[in-house]
């Protein structure tokens, strides 16, 4: 099994039901993934990285969801190797969990401390 790190971007209408994002909150500490919530308006978004089968896993609960104007911005693949090196220190806190953003401007702030700012702004068509 390989130890790469893979991720996954994931858009919606908008999160605001605190039910489901309870169920995301157990998925991503059942699976062991670090997930990023932009949620309260719209657009939701939703990042996660962790394993391949991990993220799949969390995946896969969230299009059990049923999102409104649920999409796949970007498919679990694994996080450039150049990233990969620093995940010790991707986050203010190393644990894995769930991570809510109120605003677009702090989700991209935390994709730019996890180093993905411009893979972030390509896949969300900002670039």
């Amino acid at each position: 099994m390989s130890s790469e790190l893979y991720h996954a971007l994931i858009r919606t209408h908008h999160i605001t039901s605190r039910r489901k994002v309870s169920v995301l909150t157990k998925a991503a500490r059942k699976h062991s993934c670090l997930v990023l919530l932009r949620s309260g308006a719209s657009p939701g978004l939703m990042y996660c990285e962790g394993m391949e089968s991990s993220v799949n896993a969390w995946v896969s609960v969230v299009e059990h969801l049923r999102y409104k104007d649920f999409h796949m911005v970007a498919r679990p693949a694994p996080v450039p190797v150049e990233i990969q090196g620093s995940k010790i220190d991707r986050l203010q806190s190393p644990t894995r969990g769930i991570y809510e953003y109120g605003s677009i401007h702090e989700f991209a702030g935390q994709m730019s401390l996890l180093g993905l700012q411009d893979w972030w702004a390509t896949m969300m068509g900002y670039k």
